[in-house]
């Protein structure tokens, strides 16, 4: 996966990164002691149609139709995940294998991701 640099930040207690990948783009966010706060984690032919999110507030929802489960999510996710810096691919990993092992079933939250303004790809 390789970092897209070009994100928009829009506070100073939180840092937003982006990596992509052909089969994923793993929005982040962290707190300011680099601690996981969130993330989208969206998967598919062209990364736009479905996306697993967790939020430390909100938990686990998914965003999409035709959703893969957990722990094929973990699996293709885990085949990648030495691409990522190491805390990222550690705390994402941890979230997506407690989602898979306790079986969650995540409320749908709508039929389509929707990536926000920071979430477009730079032109």
């Amino acid at each position: 996966m390789r970092e897209i640099l070009v994100v928009t930040q829009d506070s100073p207690q939180t840092k937003r990164r982006w990596f992509h990948h052909d089969y994923f783009d793993l929005f982040v966010s962290q707190a300011a002691d680099g601690a996981l706060d969130g993330f989208e984690l969206c998967y598919g032919v062209d990364s736009g149609d479905r996306a697993l999110v967790w939020n430390r507030e909100r938990g686990y929802f998914h965003d999409g139709t035709d959703l893969l489960a957990g722990g094929d999510l973990v699996h293709r996710f885990e085949a990648i995940a030495h691409e990522l810096p190491g805390e990222v691919a550690r705390s994402v990993g941890e979230r997506l294998r407690e989602y898979a092992e306790h079986g969650r079933a995540a409320p749908t939250r709508r039929k389509r991701f929707r990536r926000a303004d920071w979430q477009q790809r730079p032109a």
